[in-house]
């Protein structure tokens, strides 16, 4: 028997009101609606008086209608309604911008009004409040409406098209006709974390009487979510290993690589390796996250298990982000693997930007056979590409990439093995909540013979004229034989480059200076003294794949003195030359994408320098974060400071799809024990009822938040 909460709005709404919240929010079921949780609840306890409101505070107030005025708006079409209330101690005006929103309010009816005190115009008022009817059988001043009146007030998220109002209206009339509910928890559960049963969380949550109700509801559906999500990523995982993959043993070719190899691989490296090879020859499609610190060999760990599937006969797929990556990979494999093994396996490049004589060859090698390797963007997913024998793929730097990207490729080959690498070391609860599907392998140590990076912030809010050392640090390194970065977040004064989605950059200050630009600073730099006889280029992202790969090609060669660039050299860039790392306004960057940028050098014998310039203000959110890249090079500690200081709609990021990104209550930065507990009660969960057959309403819930790709993908399994 279906339940309620799958129950469509068009037919629980009727067609006038369903497609309103279908447009607004997305909303098809009583479900999605009634998750549409109160982002926050008005304090009613704290009534305040209407002549002793501030300009500022959020209030909740108790006051009659007194007039009710409409205007035409000067300049935008429709009506400005005006509305005059009093409490006795004073007036207030509320504003509301179309005639919808005062629909029910009428001059001597009372009310709860709920918003921030704001003034136009030197009289205060409130904007489009929030606001409930007092219910007609309460008597003023009896205790049953003074119960109602200190009640806590759900205020939802709303639009322009649906303000609060009408969306607590409509949930209220919905909880009101909400028959008995299957709970997803089960009941030794939810009596052993003393959980509310599942209805009664969501009638609290909505219609708290004190602060305690929607406290403990969210407590519940909290771990609802976490439950629902963990059960869902650890079904995932067993429906991917429950497949046949053919076993890919270590061969010729891995013998005669490891014999070559100028040097002793870390521990890590030895040990993380060894765990691949179990998993490629187990015969069970392997499915593993390898995360590790900016240079820590995550590359040749992948390169060697490529060589295990050559040993096979299969072929490997190698996904980068951008084209620059992408043909850096491909130049690195040739190199690291020498001559003859290149000759035999053939590593071949495919990108959107190849001509096209260049594309049908290399198409034509993935089709054959004859290309052991292929490297590649984006252009890999395409249906023009295919795969002889596809028995790997690689996913390098996959927070830029989403599930069903992966899943694209993979669905290229029958059952291959996955290995997904990251240098943004992920938080445990992170990990847990997106990354749960997949088995994870961690690289901290760096290979011997790295040298150190020294970071320093240059603060020019309190010392603008430090610029000038900036400059003459760049110069005195180039004098030594180096080469040099000079990062801007912009290309030029309107063009800002795009910052990875799962990194945003911290919130600009008001009043700070525009961005650096690439264009202007490279024109700056070679008007320099100390540098004007240097040869100074710029990448960034709107030039051309060859203009970019020659450009890289040349400051690898050593041609190229300086590189003005946008991030396109955040990831994987690999110049042992290049010594120093200049990053302009770096407080308009995230955590990990300055420790990326640091990462770029002391790949060589000579130590880094990295020097991060700011305009933020010291004690500042953007100074916080450019201070606390500064203080370590442990990324994996970066990245908890990350978790702490990010906004929590930031933490996943839109890339990782399936509903991993739309997390409701919980959160991975405050809610690790919790989603390690639920965890383990969906692996005992799974482990007595694979199926779930015998927990139908956490089977429901689960199908309730897959998004088509995974339900496909539990489909096929």
């Amino acid at each position: 028997m279906p339940s309620p909460l799958d129950t469509r709005l068009l037919t629980a709404l009727g067609a006038r009101v369903a497609p309103v919240f279908a447009r607004a929010f997305g909303f098809e079921t009583v479900g999605d609606l009634l998750a549409h949780y109160p982002r926050r609840y008005a304090v009613r306890g704290d009534l305040t008086p209407l002549d002793a409101l501030r300009i500022g505070d959020s209030v909740a107030v108790v006051a009659e209608v007194r007039s009710i005025q409409s205007r035409p708006m000067r300049n935008r079409h429709g009506e400005l309604f005006e509305v005059i209330i009093t409490d006795g101690t004073g007036n207030l005006q509320l504003t509301f911008f179309n005639r919808k929103s005062v629909f029910g309010l009428k001059p001597g009816m009372r009310a709860i009004f709920a918003g921030k005190v704001g003034v136009y115009r030197n009289t205060r008022q409130l904007t489009h409040p929030v606001y409930e009817a007092f219910p007609d059988d309460l008597e003023a001043d009896s205790e049953e409406a003074r119960a109602w009146a200190e009640a806590p007030m759900p205020i939802y998220a709303a639009t322009s098209a649906l303000d609060g109002t009408k969306i607590r209206n409509v949930i209220q009339q919905q909880m009101d006709a909400l028959p008995p509910l299957d709970d997803p928890v089960p009941a030794e559960v939810r009596e052993a974390r003393g959980l509310l049963e599942f209805r009664e969380a969501l009638r609290l949550i909505h219609r708290p009487r004190v602060d305690a109700d929607w406290r403990e509801a969210q407590s519940t559906l909290r771990f609802h979510e976490a439950l629902v999500l963990q059960t869902s990523l650890l079904r995932q995982r067993a429906a991917y290993r429950a497949r046949a993959a053919t076993p890919r043993i270590p061969g010729k070719a891995s013998a005669e690589f490891a014999a070559r190899l100028p040097f002793e691989l870390t521990d890590d490296q030895v040990e993380v390796g060894r765990a691949i090879e179990a998993d490629l020859a187990s015969g069970i499609p392997m499915n593993r996250l390898v995360q590790g610190e900016v240079g820590s060999g995550k590359t040749l760990v992948a390169l060697k298990a490529m060589l295990a599937v050559a040993d096979s006969g299969g072929q490997s797929a190698f996904l980068a982000p951008t084209e620059v990556l992408a043909g850096q990979h491909l130049r690195s494999i040739v190199q690291t693997l020498g001559p003859d093994l290149a000759a035999r396996l053939r590593p071949t490049l495919i990108t959107g930007q190849l001509p096209a004589a260049d594309r049908r060859r290399a198409l034509l090698a993935a089709a054959s056979g004859g290309a052991g390797i292929v490297v590649g963007t984006h252009a890999l997913l395409g249906e023009q590409v295919q795969f002889a024998d596809l028995g790997l793929v690689v996913v390098d730097e996959q927070h830029r990439f989403g599930v069903d990207q992966r899943e694209a490729l993979r669905l290229k080959g029958e059952s291959p093995h996955v290995l997904v690498l990251t240098a943004t070391p992920i938080p445990r609860t992170v990990a847990m909540t997106v990354f749960g599907d997949l088995d994870v392998s961690t690289i901290t140590q760096l290979p011997k013979g790295r040298s150190p990076i020294a970071s320093h912030v240059v603060g020019l809010a309190e010392h603008p004229g430090w610029i000038a050392r900036v400059w003459e640090r760049l110069s005195e390194e180039l004098d030594k034989g180096h080469q040099g970065f000079v990062v801007c977040p912009a290309i030029d004064a309107k063009t800002v480059e795009e910052h990875d989605p799962d990194d945003p950059p911290a919130e600009v200050e008001e009043g700070a200076p525009p961005p650096s630009a690439v264009l202007s600073v490279v024109d700056e730099l070679r008007r320099h003294p100390l540098l004007r006889e240097r040869r100074i280029e710029v990448l960034h992202g709107r030039m051309s794949a060859d203009e970019k790969d020659a450009t890289m090609r040349a400051f690898a060669a050593g041609d190229i003195h300086v590189l003005v660039a946008t991030t396109v050299i955040e990831v994987g860039v690999d110049v042992p030359n290049a010594s120093t790392m200049v990053v302009l306004d770096a407080d308009r960057f995230g955590i990990a994408q300055l420790h990326q940028l640091r990462g770029r050098v002391g790949r060589g014998s000579a130590p880094g320098l990295c020097l991060f310039v700011t305009h933020a203000e010291p004690g500042s959110l953007a100074r916080e974060r450019v201070d606390a890249v500064a203080a370590t090079l442990d990324g994996f500690e970066l990245a908890q400071a990350d978790l702490e200081l990010r906004r929590e709609g930031d933490v996943l990021g839109e890339s990782q799809s399936g509903g991993r990104s739309s997390l409701k209550l919980l959160r991975v930065s405050r809610d690790g024990k919790l989603i390690e507990d639920a965890r383990a009660v969906a692996e005992d969960i799974l482990a007595g009822d694979p199926g779930l057959r015998l927990h139908d309403a956490l089977r429901e819930a689960i199908e309730r938040r897959l998004d088509e790709t995974e339900r496909a993908f539990l489909g096929k399994s």
